[in-house]
């Protein structure tokens, strides 16, 4: 038998303390690694749904520029542009090929929600199920004319014998369901074109001639060119607004709750209004992929809200001259489900809607 070895000096033999010191290293080791943020040297993409220099483009741009610092582990964030179908394409993309990691996000039209409630074989998502990471303003709506058409008011084209032509990008768009909703409680009918890959496609179309009227948000007409200029030079004319009250920077320009009051919509055509109009709260969404850790998204969301208050992006807001009226993930994503959740008859009205 092997006798046990004696230790010199009252000391352990080295061998023991060298394991001695691997023990206790390894917990430290593991701790380390186990701490490591899960976003540290990541990069996270933000799909973007719409062309480049589109209004959504730009915030997608400025919280890339920003978010990064108030992520534990500071990823690097960077815009994609996925254009089409009025953002479906987006909207599937980063529902199906993203993954549930928090890598991949997206900026799409929240109208189209309308595409899932009417089962359109090209949808690929489940609205309510989005991670919703938060909003950076809400999106009420007006609808621009140009002001040498003959169309001068609601009331101009209820008489038109030709109705206007208005531009649009599918039929997820505002600039396609508010011709057609005003048609259904106003009375007032439209020729929509759709098919124009985004916005400012939209808006040559009418210094070209080819339509007379889009309907996108309050906040786009007053961010950019060729707004600017056109309010400058008369070139359109503002012939209605989807807030509840008037908007300060349109003092001038009627609700289409006052015009419903006006021609006496029924309260069936007011309960239309009113969930076609409710992706109007969600504004420009900042969401992700399905199925990620709520520890995760809870970081997400944190990080969002910690950027609505720093002061290097609010100066970038503040340069490009936007509004910031931010909304809470937890907010977008009740307001998803409450969406979604539409008895059968307001989907049959609104698929009547929809498919003039």
């Amino acid at each position: 038998m092997f006798k046990q070895r004696k230790r010199e000096n009252g000391r352990p033999p080295a061998i023991l303390l060298i394991a001695l010191c691997f023990a206790l290293d390894f917990p430290v080791a593991a701790r380390s690694q186990a701490q490591e943020p899960f976003y540290q040297g990541k990069t996270i993409r933000i799909v973007v749904g719409l062309p480049a220099g589109d209004v959504y483009d730009i915030w997608a741009r400025i919280l890339a520029n920003h978010m990064g610092r108030h992520i534990p582990g500071k990823p690097n964030i960077i815009v994609q542009n996925m254009t089409g179908a009025a953002t479906m394409i987006t909207a599937n993309h980063v529902y199906t090929v993203g993954k549930p990691d928090g890598l991949t996000f997206g900026m799409i039209i929240p109208s189209i929600y309308f595409d899932q409630l009417l089962s359109r074989k090209e949808v690929q998502f489940d609205y309510s199920k989005f991670t919703w990471i938060g909003s950076t303003v809400k999106g009420e709506q007006q609808m621009y004319m140009r002001a040498d058409s003959p169309y001068k008011t609601v009331e101009d084209v209820r008489k038109a014998s030709t109705p206007p032509k208005c531009g649009s990008t599918g039929t997820g768009s505002p600039s396609y369901y508010l011709p057609r909703l005003m048609e259904e409680v106003l009375g007032a009918k439209f020729n929509v074109v759709t098919g124009y890959q985004g916005g400012q496609d939209i808006d040559l179309a009418v210094e070209r001639g080819e339509v007379v009227c889009r309907a996108f948000t309050i906040e786009a007409f007053f961010a950019r060119e060729p707004f600017h200029t056109w309010r400058k030079t008369g070139f359109v004319r503002n012939l209605m607004q989807t807030g509840r009250k008037r908007d300060e920077k349109l003092p001038n320009v009627p609700t289409i709750h006052e015009l419903m009051d006006q021609y006496k919509t029924p309260e069936s055509g007011r309960r239309l209004a009113t969930v076609v109009l409710g992706g109007d709260a969600l504004g420009r969404p900042l969401l992700a992929s399905p199925g990620i850790p709520p520890d995760r998204v809870k970081v997400l969301r944190a990080a969002f809200a910690k950027t609505m208050t720093d002061p290097e992006f609010l100066a970038e807001v503040k340069k490009v001259k936007y509004e910031l009226d931010p909304t809470p993930g937890e907010e977008l994503e009740t307001l998803a489900k409450e969406i979604i959740a539409q008895p059968p008859e307001i989907v049959e009205r609104l698929r009547n809607l929809l498919s003039k």
